[in-house]
């Protein structure tokens, strides 16, 4: 089996974000403390079950990436940007509600607005 990589540009940036996707996912279960630092937790106080969402978290994301990647078919992009979509809106959420204007929300909150736009974009055909 050969790993089909898109020809026209538009699927080439629905693809790639798929990439980013599942490189963020195994960065998150292979190292979720430097990653919960740069969210702003404290690594000593997440015990081994924080460490297990985190890393489920992280494997949720390199599955819906991979899968983008494999099928390279509208419905996974489509499921792909819906999901991103979903978790930059509930980080809104958050700069709204628990007061989290801060900058490392705000540059979070734009990455997956970008990842979830490219493959969207795609797929209602925007680029």
């Amino acid at each position: 089996m050969e790993l089909y990589f898109p020809t026209e540009l538009p699927e080439q940036l629905a693809f790639v974000s798929a990439g980013i996707v599942a490189l963020i996912g195994l960065f998150t279960m292979l190292f979720p403390a430097p990653l919960l630092r740069a969210g702003g937790f404290t690594t000593g106080e997440v015990g081994a079950e924080g460490f297990g969402a985190t890393r489920s978290t992280g494997g949720l994301y390199l599955g819906l990436g991979l899968a983008a990647l494999a099928l390279a078919q509208d419905f996974t992009y489509l499921m792909l940007g819906i999901g991103l979509a979903c978790g930059a809106f509930g980080r809104l959420l958050s700069v709204f509600l628990d007061r989290g204007t801060t900058g490392r929300n705000l540059a979070v909150l734009v990455l997956q607005l970008v990842l979830a736009a490219l493959p969207l974009g795609y797929v209602f055909g925007y680029f």
